[in-house]
């Protein structure tokens, strides 16, 4: 097994890995500090059933589940094992079949509108349009880093309110559901594995400041969103059958680039649960 960077600020690929089989005590140490340092690990050439995509995200934690309710989640999801998502943009009679099915999706932390996000989620690939649709993954850890003093000390403190229409791929559409999520969190949070400060604010979720008024609150999160989507820290994946990716969502972000809507794309969902509120 062979660890290796994606890119400088995020992102590492595990290459010699084959997740359908047993791995050694040593190997799962390695896998779970590797994704500890990096944040986001892709594992390549994978052949994954759904049964083996959750075996792969009890190496982080518990798996975790479905939080949309049930009566707006897609149909395919009735055929699916508890705590498959399906990401597709294939219809049937004119519907999507999975979730999030089209188009650009603009940066975010998945859940970071529950009381307690996940620690992480994992992602396979099985359809991939032959060009866009890649991921991009922001790192949170070097996004603080390099702030300005000035800055650390103004953001010390502050929450923020995240507001979620499940299904939704920009602030402000109309295609998410009337099912939504809503909770407070600092802005500037601490992953309790690794004590590593972050910023935990995104384009998408991200809706204010608690306790300032509308203007600074806004100003803050612009200046907070275009600094945090820097090339420096992302790492740009495009998309190949057979990757799977895990990425830490308590200091990553994530988005998605435009694809041909004539395309098939379909990618299987995991997450992992955290123990902890953010703090």
């Amino acid at each position: 097994m062979k660890i290796s960077p994606l890119a400088p600020a995020i992102g590492g690929r595990i290459d010699g890995c084959d997740l359908t089989q047993t791995l050694s005590s040593s190997e799962i140490r390695e896998i779970q500090n590797a994704f500890l340092e990096h944040a986001v690990l892709l594992f390549p050439g994978q052949q994954l059933a759904h049964l083996d995509q959750l075996s792969a995200a009890k190496i982080f934690g518990e798996s975790g589940t479905l939080h949309r309710p049930r009566e707006f989640q897609p149909k395919a999801y009735q055929s699916l094992p508890d705590g498959i998502m399906m990401i597709s943009n294939i219809r049937e009679d004119g519907v999507p079949i999975g979730s999030l099915p089209d188009g650009e999706m603009m940066f975010h932390h998945d859940m970071i509108h529950r009381e307690i996000p996940d620690k992480a989620t994992l992602l396979y690939a099985v359809e991939i349009p032959s060009i866009g649709g890649d991921t991009w993954f922001a790192s949170g850890y070097a996004a603080y880093e390099s702030l300005s003093e000035e800055w650390k000390r103004r953001l010390d403190g502050l929450h923020a309110r995240h507001i979620y229409h499940y299904g939704s791929t920009q602030k402000g559409d109309e295609k998410g559901t009337p099912a939504f999520g809503e909770a407070t969190h600092p802005v500037v949070r601490t992953n309790h594995e690794t004590g590593r400060k972050c910023l935990y604010v995104n384009r998408l979720m991200t809706d204010l400041i608690v306790g300032l008024d509308s203007s600074e609150s806004q100003e803050i999160l612009d200046y907070l969103f275009d600094h945090c989507e820097q090339d420096k820290f992302v790492y740009k994946h495009q998309w190949t059958v057979g990757d799977l990716i895990i990425w830490d969502n308590r200091c990553s972000m994530h988005a998605r680039t435009d694809f041909p809507g004539g395309e098939r794309r379909l990618l299987f969902r995991t997450t992992v649960k955290d123990t902890q509120a953010p703090a």
